[in-house]
């Protein structure tokens, strides 16, 4: 399933390319083909994944810490919302449900899309504030010159020694958190698809593309190294 979809925004990005390079309309028609093929045949495997989500969810509401419980639970039944949207989009595509209103259950879909990974990127935020959190209270700054930086409250060199304490504090646990990382890239890739469908955030193509072509491998590198998946 991730290999169509990899294969699917592969298409995508492709065929923006070789417009920009002034391909020939006939190949590029063959390439959008390729493209709705791969799209089409994504949403036939995906048929049971709805089912997938709401057991996910349940398992979720049974996490004790309640920022999480709550992220991950709603996450997912937007997810097996989205996956049901895309069911009846399938369903109409292939002609099994004539005269269906395709972009309005496309929009529908999209929306719960773009609630689930907000949720997503929510739920990372909180772990990075987590660790953060511990990770400066295992290494407290000492000595003279960092009391004297922080007497001068509010100052701008104040300001700015903070925000390169924190920055480097982020980037020191996302290093040390490589299923966090994984999870950040690949929520906020696959958030411009959703933004750009909607109209909420307008790219092209090409960086629809890229995004969801990154997200898939991303996707695919968590199910060969298992360890690279974000728990729970």
């Amino acid at each position: 399933l991730l290999s169509f979809r990899a294969a699917q925004y592969a298409c995508t990005l492709l065929g923006y390319t070789l417009q920009k390079n002034g391909a020939s309309a006939d190949f590029l028609a063959r390439i959008k083909q390729l493209e709705a093929h791969m799209s089409l045949g994504r949403k036939l495997f995906r048929l049971g994944n709805s089912a997938d989500a709401l057991e996910s969810a349940k398992r979720a509401i049974h996490l004790s810490d309640v920022v999480l419980r709550f992220c991950i639970t709603v996450s997912n039944l937007n997810r097996a919302m989205y996956f049901a949207c895309d069911n009846i989009l399938w369903a109409g595509k292939s002609g099994l449900i004539p005269h269906m209103d395709q972009e309005k259950w496309s929009q529908r879909s999209f929306r719960y899309y773009l609630f689930a990974l907000i949720l997503n990127l929510s739920r990372d935020a909180y772990e990075i504030r987590l660790l953060m959190e511990r990770e400066a209270c295992g290494k407290r700054p000492k000595g003279s010159e960092t009391r004297h930086a922080l007497r001068e409250d509010g100052s701008l060199q104040q300001l700015l020694l903070m925000l390169k304490v924190k920055l480097h504090l982020l980037v020191h646990v996302l290093r040390s958190n490589p299923p966090l990382l994984v999870d950040v890239v690949k929520n906020a890739c696959d958030l411009f698809i959703p933004l750009d469908k909607l109209g909420l955030h307008k790219t092209n193509p090409g960086f629809v593309g890229l995004c969801g072509l990154t997200s898939s491998v991303l996707s695919i590198l968590t199910i060969v190294h298992p360890w690279l998946k974000l728990k729970p």
